[in-house]
């Protein structure tokens, strides 16, 4: 995204109290070094043709700041309460990151006050009587093993935000720990400014989690890869049996309620689908050069075929009611079973013979344990908001950033949702893997966007 952006951190003060963790403060001693708040990533890398001439600013001001551990911090680690949540739907990495934060917080800076906030916001409700749990690396150590989330989780609730504070006040916390997507992200910002409100020096630090990986300014949220890595067996699967029946037909709904990224990563890791239907790329059903008439052109040609649609794709063909769900989010239409009918009843009446497989794997994915480069991830996000959260960083979300781990202001992370460019790269490429049209509309010029 181009622009110029302000990157800048909020901070609860001056960082006075000399860090726990013994680092080096020069380079070429075969030590590693504190991270000293005037390092920054740039995020403007790519340079267009008018970057010198309009965006020279924006090119030479997008600074973000590292993360890592600081050698001053703010806190005293033998004055911190620190306390962790896990919200919205499941994703693999949770316990990773649960794990991760617990191990830094207490192993690296001896802080021993690590509570964990069972089922979202939700558990810091009173109605609800739900214990906090008292964490320890004996506790968490084996938690990454296994898909869920040890604490729990559950959507909603960060509308309350004057009780979560109420809450998380009288539990005496100094530091909480909010990992979650979107919707948790805005959430956590709008307890943080009411924490600011109350003149409370509390760090919220948020730690990215959408399987969607529709945070924008972040390279990617934890779980993407483990998702890739499941959607792609699914997708395996379905092409065995398409690939084994007459005029067989594979048909897998993967997760992705605006964006599609981990259909679009699926169809090239993969490369046995033959379509792939995202809510970015807008498709007709019927017509000439719908996409009906495009799998039965590829049936009548291979005798197969894979399709694998995102959840939020063509949302404007089915009926939907407009609710909305606990995190806030629109109820979305099931395009995997429209689809699923529409299929069947068009080739029904063109009297093909088909044999079609519906797969939707979202939940086993969703509770899967977190890949091998997954796992590793969440281990360094998780110590990097331990680092920030102790230096008396607040508002950010931890991210990666041109494979720099980094600040982010949570203010722009949830300013609005990354999307698949149809014009990018990736794109291109999901397009070449696939085979399929650029476009399966029947009058391009109802899609193109006005200028």
């Amino acid at each position: 995204m181009k622009g110029r952006f302000d990157f800048t951190v909020d901070n609860l003060g001056p960082c006075k109290v000399p860090s726990p963790i013994q680092l080096s403060k020069k380079h070429g001693d075969f030590k590693a070094n504190y991270v000293k708040d005037d390092e920054f990533v740039r995020y403007n890398v790519d340079v267009y043709e008018d970057v010198l001439e309009k965006e020279a600013d924006a090119y030479n001001n997008n600074l973000i700041e590292k993360a890592g551990p600081r050698e001053f911090i703010y806190f005293n680690p033998k004055h911190v309460n620190a306390g962790i949540c896990t919200c919205g739907g499941l994703c693999p990495g949770l316990n990773d990151v649960i794990r991760a934060v617990v191990r830094c917080l207490y192993n690296r800076y001896g802080v021993r006050r690590i509570r964990g906030i069972r089922f979202g916001f939700k558990g810091l409700f009173p109605e609800n009587q739900f214990d906090t749990i008292d964490l320890t690396p004996d506790i968490v150590d084996d938690i990454h093993k296994t898909g869920g989330s040890f604490l729990g989780t559950s959507r909603g609730g960060g509308n309350r935000v004057m009780e979560i504070v109420d809450a998380i006040e009288a539990l005496n916390m100094n530091m909480i720990f909010i990992v979650g997507g979107d919707g948790t992200q805005r959430g956590a910002l709008e307890v943080a400014e009411e924490i600011e409100k109350r003149g409370l020096k509390i760090s919220v630090i948020g730690i990215p989690k959408t399987v969607d990986n529709d945070l924008i300014f972040i390279q990617r949220s934890f779980g993407f890869d483990t998702a890739v890595e499941k959607a792609t067996e699914a997708v395996s699967a379905a092409h065995m049996e398409a690939h084994s029946h007459v005029n067989g037909i594979g048909l897998i709904k993967l997760m992705g309620r605006e964006s599609g990224f981990i259909a679009t990563a699926t169809v090239l890791a993969s490369h046995e689908a033959n379509f792939c239907l995202i809510p970015e790329i807008p498709f007709d059903l019927e017509g000439e050069k719908g996409f009906l008439a495009e799998l039965e052109r590829r049936i009548l040609s291979r005798h197969h075929a894979v399709v694998v649609v995102a959840e939020g794709a063509g949302q404007e063909l089915l009926q939907t009611t407009g609710e909305h769900d606990a995190s806030g989010n629109i109820k979305l239409g099931d395009i995997g079973l429209f689809l699923k009918d529409k299929i069947t009843e068009y080739f029904d009446k063109k009297k093909i013979h088909i044999n079609l497989k519906y797969i939707d794997p979202s939940y086993q994915i969703r509770s899967a344990p977190a890949s091998p480069t997954d796992s590793i991830y969440c281990e360094r996000l998780g110590n990097n908001a331990v680092h920030a959260a102790m230096a008396g960083k607040t508002k950010i979300v931890i991210g990666l950033v041109h494979n720099k781990y980094v600040h982010l202001p949570t203010r722009l992370v949830t300013a609005k949702r990354n999307k698949v460019n149809p014009e990018g790269s990736l794109w291109r490429d999901a397009i070449d893997a696939t085979g399929q049209p650029i476009l399966m509309v029947n009058d391009p010029d109802k899609y193109t966007n006005a200028e």
